[in-house]
């Protein structure tokens, strides 16, 4: 009996080893590298990460709901705040589960055609940054990255909150060393 306590132990640790964990990405750790289908000025296209990193650091930013009061909020200061992102070399980009023709309909209203937005409706991309909402899992978290031009996280905040997201990015990026921020 013992022996089979023990076997059973050992199996379920080992099951659990190989069971895929999202753990918070930190600084530091490399993101993955995505590509999605993403609408800017109420135009599809594809969205690919690493060639967007290739022309220096990236704000990935997850919101729950394209045209929810909150989403809307952030996504109004992310489209007020690009030039300053701009200047500093960096690119935004929102993900969600929203499907893509919502998503179409919200670059352009709440966006203002400044940033695109990208659909993860499979929540790959946001289980990969860790973005599930515990309380929702249909939805992502609000959760933003600023990603240096390696693939590596840089900084992150999580608030459900939109107020800061876009003045922590903002200085996260600003905090970049100059051969990372400019590449």
């Amino acid at each position: 009996m013992m022996l089979s306590i023990f076997a059973r132990a050992t199996l379920l640790a080992l099951a659990a080893a190989a069971t895929p964990a999202f753990a918070a990405l930190d600084i530091g750790d490399p993101v993955p590298k995505f590509i999605a289908t993403a609408a800017l000025g109420g135009k599809t296209f594809r969205y690919s990460l690493a060639e967007a990193l290739a022309k220096g650091p990236v704000v990935v930013y997850f919101f729950p709901a394209a045209d929810s009061s909150d989403c809307s909020i952030e996504a109004h200061a992310f489209a007020d705040a690009i030039d300053k992102f701009t200047a500093l070399g960096a690119t935004v980009i929102g993900v969600s589960a929203d499907d893509i023709d919502t998503l179409t309909k919200f670059s352009v209203k709440s966006c203002q055609s400044r940033f695109p937005v990208a659909s993860d409706q499979s929540k790959t991309v946001i289980q990969g940054f860790d973005a599930v909402m515990q309380t929702r899992p249909d939805f992502a978290n609000r959760l933003s990255y600023v990603i240096a031009p390696n693939g590596n996280v840089a900084y992150f905040y999580q608030n459900l909150n939109p107020d800061k997201h876009v003045e922590r990015m903002l200085n996260a990026i600003r905090a970049l060393p100059k051969a990372t921020a400019a590449r």
